[in-house]
């Protein structure tokens, strides 16, 4: 699977396992509700996937112009690393409100999440391009 439906699937995968992880885990630190933290968990998902797109679209931009394309563990590690970083930024004013934290208490909730998205998005895209095969951009040009 190549192209736009790769990212499409990829993307909602990604964020339907995200969101069954992630609703049950801020109701359980916070309290706030089932529907609250799912509301929540919606919403991040959906910053997330749109982040993901472009996130994605840039990165394999970047590596199709890489002299050695192959997806290495230092490659997928900072991948990994750049969109996890990048989305704790972008999430944080919402953590914050919909919490009603302070903006260090969604600082540390944000850190928590990285922690397991890191490791999350590692495997979760080892796994995908092993049923689907790595993009184009991945694949070694033949000579």
């Amino acid at each position: 699977m190549q192209g736009k439906a790769r990212k499409i699937v990829q993307a909602i995968l990604y964020e339907a396992i995200a969101v069954a992880c992630v609703a049950p885990a801020l109701e359980l630190a916070f309290g706030a509700g089932m529907a609250q933290s799912t509301v929540l968990s919606v919403l991040m998902s959906g910053i997330a996937m749109s982040w993901n797109m472009a996130y994605n679209w840039a990165f394999e931009r970047w590596e199709a112009r890489q002299r050695q394309r192959e997806r290495t563990l230092l490659r997928r590690l900072l991948h990994a690393l750049g969109f996890e970083g990048g989305l704790v930024l972008i999430l944080l004013p919402l953590v914050a409100y919909w919490l009603d934290v302070s903006l260090w208490a969604a600082l540390l909730t944000n850190l928590a999440l990285f922690v397991f998205f890191f490791v999350y998005a590692f495997v979760f895209q080892w796994g995908f391009d092993k049923v689907f095969d790595v993009p184009l951009s991945a694949q070694q040009v033949k000579c």
